[in-house]
């Protein structure tokens, strides 16, 4: 078999019965010969005689401006084919740029976010992609949202650059593609592929294989099963993405694994921050094995955590098939338990995403296919949503100016309001309730060096204690108030400045919206909350 080489060799030499070899001397395989010839896919702007583009053109090197239009426009429901080689071979680098999301100069519109894209790999002619998944979840960046990643066979720098480093072996032929799925364009597409082009494979040589599922909610009764497939093979990594529908702890539940049809899974874990390498919950962090790119804040229905662990030292091997599953229990509000108690073994109705990669020799049997980017975008809990862009009138504002702020935060402009002292400072945001049912009471808040401290009331309800809005940096946080039952009319939710925080500079106010979020069908079925008096007795769950 040729030499490969360099990181993520010892993947492939493993499947041929060499065992885990991934703690081989990365640097010392480097003075080792290696056979084949390097290749790279790239966007460089390749130009014909009139100008033009020309795919079959030579890359562009001279003094012209166009030499460095390195990049690709793909418009909504197109696809670029980034490479498409004859093999055998072996891809060892793909790095992906692209413009975020946000309104810019070079797109006044907006972009496509990288949920909206599908990256799909075809090994050897294959109808079917070995590789499905959104590109951001593939890079471990989910929700749409952009995370720095600091791992080693994926890395996102600053957010904005995707690279991995997973070895994806071919014979015959190899295509990368881009599928633009989003209503807005991709912008400024940058790329390399780098490969090496080999006289021959190992028979016994497996392919790369990473594919994309969901459940929005996760199905009762049921594990969330992330991979399943039948054939000979190693697991290498999963990438997991949860929404919370419900306050407290998503994950108590164990991950199974099932290998080879045994009736039983043998690999029966601790708990889900377990699996994924933490422990007593889950944080923001990154390693080269395991990380948790996505955690914005502890217990809130609507909450956001994605998570990776990859398997180079201890591949999850397999040889007639695998099943992976995770339980989906956890801590839960009394108002979600039937016994109306908070206790830590509930079956919860979180939404989950998954990408697995593993090797496997032969066609693999796992059945699922990535649904378009609408389908894939988590759907809305929101029952009501209040802009405060709207409610910059001076009558629904004390002292001070309000105006809308366009923030990198939000997709829309918030509300910024600016008052220059505590004394007479408050905001007032009114919204209307359609009928009774279980809801929590939300602020899409801004956090600032120059923000203040504001006491929230509801219709003259004291809610909490006051709100601290001050941060080193400029950051966007929810404010969960209440638990309730509102009966239906009009309400008005009521920030009155009370001070600020000794390290602040001011007393301003930033603010996107309120909102009203349903709870589980659950919480209307036990009906626990209907008649508290949420005046009297606010609650609030976490």
């Amino acid at each position: 078999m040729p030499r490969l080489g360099l990181l993520g060799l010892a993947t492939l030499l493993a499947a041929a019965g060499g065992g885990s070899c991934m703690a081989q001397d990365i640097l010392g395989s480097l003075a080792a010969p290696h056979q084949g010839r390097s290749m790279r896919a790239t966007s460089s702007f390749r130009g014909s005689k009139e100008g033009k583009y020309d795919p079959a053109a030579a890359p562009t090197s001279d003094r012209t401006e166009k030499s460095n239009w390195d990049n690709f426009r793909v418009a909504p429901g197109q696809t670029h084919t980034v490479m498409d080689v004859k093999g055998p071979g072996v891809i060892t680098h793909m790095w992906f740029t692209f413009l975020g999301p946000e309104p810019q100069g070079w797109a006044p519109q907006g972009s496509a976010n990288h949920q909206e894209m599908l990256l799909r790999i075809y090994w050897d002619g294959s109808e079917k992609p070995g590789v499905e998944a959104p590109l951001g979840d593939f890079f471990a960046n989910c929700f749409g949202l952009r995370r720095e990643v600091k791992s080693l066979p994926v890395v996102v720098e600053d957010a904005d650059s995707y690279n991995c480093y997973w070895r994806m072996p071919f014979r015959k032929s190899a295509r990368v593609e881009v599928v633009n799925q989003s209503a807005k364009a991709i912008n400024l597409l940058y790329y390399n592929v780098a490969w090496i082009k080999l006289d021959r494979l190992a028979k016994e040589t497996p392919y790369f294989y990473a594919q994309y599922r969901q459940e929005y909610p996760v199905e009762q009764g049921k594990d969330y099963v992330a991979l399943e497939t039948t054939g000979k093979g190693h697991l290498v990594g999963i990438v997991m993405a949860v929404r919370m529908r419900s306050p407290a702890w998503f994950g108590e539940g164990d991950e199974k694994i099932t290998i080879d049809g045994e009736a039983v899974p043998s690999i029966h874990g601790t708990g889900t921050e377990d699996y994924f390498g933490s422990a007593w919950g889950l944080k923001t962090t990154d390693t080269p094995y395991f990380g948790v790119p996505c955690f914005d804040q502890w217990g809130i229905v609507g909450g956001h955590t994605s998570a990776y662990r990859w398997h180079l030292n201890d591949p999850v091997v397999f040889n007639k098939g695998i099943k992976v599953g995770f339980e989906h229990w956890g801590w839960i509000a009394p108002d979600e338990n039937p016994d109306h108690k908070s206790m830590s073994w509930n079956e919860r109705q979180d939404d989950y995403s998954s990408v697995a990669y593993w090797y496997q020799t032969g066609t693999p049997t796992f059945a699922a296919r990535a649904p378009d980017a609408a389908a894939r975008a988590l759907p809305s809990l929101e029952r009501v949503t209040a802009y405060a862009r709207d409610f910059t009138a001076p009558a629904h504002h004390g002292i001070g100016g309000a105006e809308t702020q366009q923030l990198d935060l939000y997709p829309g402009t918030q509300l910024i309001y600016t008052p220059d002292k505590a004394e007479g400072a408050w905001v007032e945001i009114p919204f209307e309730v359609k009928a009774k049912e279980p809801l929590v009471l939300v602020l899409n808040m801004t956090k600032s060096y120059d923000f203040g401290r504001y006491q929230p009331t509801l219709d003259g309800a004291k809610l909490g204690e006051p709100i601290d809005l001050y941060s080193e940096k400029v950051a966007n946080e929810e404010v969960h108030l209440l638990n309730f039952w509102p009966e239906p009319g009009k309400y008005t939710l009521r920030l009155e400045c009370v001070g600020k925080n000794g390290k602040s500079d001011g007393y301003y106010l930033g603010m996107e919206s309120v909102r009203l979020r349903e709870r589980r069908p659950r919480v209307m079925q036990y009906g626990f909350d209907k008649d508290r008096d949420w005046r009297k007795d606010p609650v609030v769950y976490r």
